[in-house]
């Protein structure tokens, strides 16, 4: 029969409760971790554990299910441990920290072995008061959480936003009352005609279609292997970007180092170039690209591209035309490869970009840069404000393990005297016989776990 499986993929960052599986024949599972509905699901390896990877799965269709063996399975102890107290403790930063110390392996494949759970001291208030506490924890993350999606939403208007400016640049509309009051006759720039036959946007007066490769160079990134690289600069070793440094503008950490004599002079980076992404696993990223706004004594990666503009035009105009709508839907249209996603260099050279008067260039340029300053300071503030959520729901739990988040009740029967009585529940239960060792048999496939009926 069908049994409901949790791969590390659908065990959701800090969230508590799931209802994300997949039905799989137990046939086909030759192992996994068994667990029952209401278990806390932890991820155990690198990088899953430190991103925060847990959650409770529930209103499983069977009486258990079989998750990925990347995940050490928790329950709550009955009248002893609130399972949503366990939850948010074990998400709390001072036992992350511990909990990573104590992980064992090889560099990216740490694990955290369940010894370490089992060794981990927990804070156990009496029962009443851990309801008490997670309580008050979701009800304050429940507004924190709010206000977060609030602030994750003013991101994605600014990124419309952006993008509208930038389309109206692109599209004549941003400077249409400007051209309409410019004393004097705007001139053209001198690029060849584009039949009407192209089927491409109708521009304004002045404006033209022109190519890439009419107004700028493209040149091919640095080639070498990956034994030829290094992390570490040197007097004989050339920094070299690629295409994780390309987000909106270039970063320029986590550098590779390629020995000097393989970058030729045309492949160091200078103002205004602008670096595109050529080739990427994901689709999303091919194509991505960010202008250089400060000489750079380096290159870029053969996995990448450079635009050097000519002088004849504004380089700021094209390396915001590379930004823009009108740039990533040519990027979206263009045909590519199945599993690695590949621009060749004639989909850049041939790619029309619309070039107005280099006045009304320069005009464009100040416009974006006035706006787009204002909606950079708006994006700062945001990011400024979410990593103070962040601050603040790290405080929260802090508070809650150290008993100042709510008050206690003299009242509550203390957790001590629950954990005596189920001691000494056990030992009653106890043989009375001579006790012998036995060895308890531990399934390792999911064939050899009880599977229920149909």
């Amino acid at each position: 029969m069908p049994l409901p499986f949790v791969p590390m993929n659908l065990i959701p960052i800090a969230t508590l409760f799931s209802k994300e599986y997949i039905l799989k024949s137990s046939d086909t599972l030759s192992s996994g971790t068994y667990f029952e509905p209401e278990d806390i699901l932890l991820a155990k390896i690198t990088p899953s554990f430190e991103n925060g990877k847990q959650c409770i799965i529930q209103e499983l269709p069977t009486p258990f299910g079989i998750a990925t063996t990347e995940v050490i399975p928790i329950r709550e102890v009955e009248g002893v441990s609130d399972k949503i107290y366990l939850f948010y403790y074990l998400l709390s930063p001072d036992v992350r920290a511990l909990l990573t110390a104590r992980m064992k392996g090889t560099t990216g494949r740490l694990r955290l072995g369940t010894e370490a759970l089992v060794d981990l001291a927990i804070p156990l208030p009496p029962l009443a008061e851990q309801h008490r506490i997670v309580d008050k924890l979701e009800s304050l993350f429940t507004q924190l959480d709010a206000a977060v999606d609030n602030l994750k939403k003013a991101q994605t208007q600014l990124q419309r936003y952006r993008q509208s400016l930038l389309k109206a640049a692109f599209e004549g509309e941003l400077t249409r009352e400007w051209r309409d009051g410019y004393p004097g006759k705007l001139k053209p720039m001198s690029v060849s005609e584009v039949s009407e036959m192209d089927n491409l946007l109708e521009l304004p007066d002045g404006w033209r279609w022109a190519k890439v490769k009419e107004i700028a160079e493209l040149i091919r990134g640095v080639s070498y292997k990956k034994n030829q690289s290094s992390k570490a600069p040197s007097d004989d070793y050339v920094p070299i970007l690629r295409a994780n440094n390309i987000n909106t503008q270039l970063n320029y950490e986590d550098l590779v180092y390629v020995p000097r004599e393989k970058v030729k002079n045309e492949q160091f980076v200078k103002v205004y170039d602008i670096i595109i992404a050529m080739s990427s696993g994901s689709k999303h990223l091919v194509g991505k690209a960010a202008q250089a706004y400060q000489d750079f004594e380096g290159g870029f990666g053969t996995f990448c591209g450079l635009v050097r503009a000519s002088e004849e035009v504004n380089q700021k105009f094209i390396g915001l035309f590379f930004q823009s709508p009108v740039y990533r839907k040519e990027i979206s249209r263009l045909s590519i490869g199945i599993n690695i996603n590949n621009l060749r260099r004639e989909n850049i050279e041939d790619m029309f970009i619309p070039l107005p008067p280099l006045a009304e260039q320069e005009q464009i340029v100040s416009e974006l840069e006035r706006y787009l300053s204002v909606a950079d300071a708006a994006e700062a503030t945001l990011e400024v404000e979410l990593k103070r959520a962040e601050r603040l729901r790290q405080s929260i739990l802090k508070h809650a393990f150290s008993g100042k988040l709510v008050p206690q009740d003299p009242n509550d029967e203390p957790a001590s005297i629950l954990l005596e009585k189920i001691r000494d529940e056990k030992a009653d239960q106890q043989p009375k016989r001579k006790r012998t060792k036995t060895k308890v048999k531990i399934p390792t496939s999911v064939k050899q776990l009880p599977l229920p009926l149909d």
